[in-house]
């Protein structure tokens, strides 16, 4: 399906200081409001720079910087594209703190058990029976693990689906981020033996279950004590594979592996 571009609206002339930046400001504005919707085709560079009464050189400078926050989509020989999706501009923003502030898995780890907890809370007051039920199957298929590709997708959607029963527009991508990233790295610290992967992801299931239970419950109470004790016994599981004691002599924080997990989901 071809993508159209948007209008080329009134003019938008501004003053010469900081010119880039305001043009930044003001094409963020137009993305974040829909009136240049997520997929849309930016307006071609002449066509911009008659808009702003601008050169080239500074249109080129702003979408240069719109596409490193993610908002934008630069196809050599097609054009710029809009691509204003939570996932995106949450986990640019998650990434940049890792590898600025020298983050590493605890602290990674640690939040999104944070989340989970609030996500497991709303879950228990706001879902459905039925979307309560699709959690519990989803934990169910993780009872017995044969082939860790398998199991790596189901427990992707499992921790998944406990944020988008949570209905909270923000925890949604916030958690599907965070907790793909969790995943990677215990496939990663498992070594792909699976001896090691049964002793992580199957070592967790009755948590899973028990969660679950708090969720059906329908006392937040509950919920947030089973995502305290699943998420405690996760980061432990992770954190003490024979893979990870030797990662961590050469990245004692897993810094540079979890930045570079971020950096491959986004780019992917």
């Amino acid at each position: 399906m071809a993508h159209e571009s948007a209008s080329s609206g009134p003019d938008r002339r501004i003053g010469r200081s900081r010119v880039a930046d305001q043009i930044v400001d003001d094409l963020r504005e137009r993305i974040l409001s829909g009136e240049l919707p997520n997929g849309a085709r930016l307006p071609a560079e002449r066509e911009l720079a008659e808009q702003y009464g601008v050169s080239g050189a500074t249109i080129r400078e702003a979408v240069r910087v719109l596409a490193t926050i993610g908002l934008v989509d630069v196809r050599h020989g097609a054009g710029s594209f809009v691509t204003a999706e939570p996932d995106t501009m949450i986990g640019m923003s998650i990434a940049s703190v890792v590898r600025l502030e020298g983050v590493g898995a605890r602290e990674v780890l640690g939040l999104l058990g944070a989340l989970n907890r609030h996500a497991a809370q709303e879950a228990a007051r706001h879902a459905t029976d039925e979307e309560i039920a699709s959690l519990r199957a989803a934990a169910e298929k993780l009872a017995v693990i044969n082939d860790i590709d398998r199991a790596t997708e189901d427990l992707r959607a499992f921790m998944r689906r406990m944020s988008e029963i949570s209905h909270n527009a923000l925890l949604v991508p916030l958690c599907r981020l965070l907790a793909d990233v969790q995943v990677e790295l215990a496939v990663e610290l498992s070594g792909g033996r699976m001896a090691e992967w049964r002793r992580v992801a199957g070592g967790l299931h009755e948590h899973r279950i028990a969660l679950v239970e708090a969720v059906e419950s329908r006392s937040p109470e509950r919920a947030a004590e089973a995502v305290d004790t699943h998420s405690a016994h996760a980061s432990r599981l992770i954190l003490s594979t024979p893979q990870a004691k030797k990662v961590q002599a050469a990245d004692p924080g897993y810094t540079r592996l979890l930045a570079g997990m971020f950096t491959a989901r986004l780019a992917g």
